[in-house]
């Protein structure tokens, strides 16, 4: 492949770092420091835009002219923005509100290129529709999967998809948290080739 700048991958998510690597292009990564709260009032799509972005550009300091790469998800039931539930009581909770639900997951992601300054960014939507889950099942998956630090209490990349009715968007990828085919759109168009 041929690639003339530093790619960066601004994310510790090994989620993302595995999605990144089915690319076959060098990259590093860096940890961004960015506060992830959600200021008052601010819509599910601004907060993943204002995150991707501000994880890319965290990044511009170490690495002054390179491609960087931010992302971030919410995933949206009704009204409700969900977080990642941090521990066993709150995923069975999270996953005993989705049973039988459509969720919205809502990927951002931003390119940022330090040297110029420029950031583009976008939101990709990926849609899953949950089974109807017993108690029992949300029990036996959580206890195999500890899914604890993923929003919506699943990993769709393993046993998480036996939760699921049904799948519904356009890159599978962005359900696990890296839209792929917008990013490689843009990284073709920056000079990274790929394939």
């Amino acid at each position: 492949m041929s690639q003339g700048r530093t790619l960066v991958l601004a994310s510790t998510s090994p989620f993302r770092r595995a999605l990144l690597e089915k690319l076959q292009v060098s990259f590093e990564t860096l940890s961004p420091d960015v506060d992830e709260t959600r200021q008052e009032g601010e819509s599910p799509q601004k907060l993943v835009v204002r995150l991707s972005e501000a994880k890319a550009r965290a990044g511009a300091q170490t690495y002054p002219d390179a491609l960087i790469i931010g992302s971030d998800q919410v995933a949206v039931c009704g009204d409700e923005v969900l977080g990642k539930p941090g521990n066993h009581d709150k995923a069975c909770q999270q996953l005993e509100q989705l049973s039988g639900q459509r969720v919205e997951f809502l990927t951002g992601i931003c390119l940022f290129d330090s040297g110029s300054g420029k950031a583009r960014t976008n939101i990709i939507p990926f849609a899953v529709t949950f089974r109807e889950l017993s108690a029992t099942q949300i029990e036996r998956y959580l206890r195999t999967e500890q899914p604890y630090n993923c929003a919506g209490s699943f990993k769709s990349e393993a046993l998480g998809i036996s939760l699921f009715e049904a799948m519904h968007g356009d890159d599978p990828n962005a359900l696990i948290g890296l839209p792929l085919i917008q990013l490689v759109t843009w990284l073709n168009e920056a000079g990274v080739n790929v394939p």
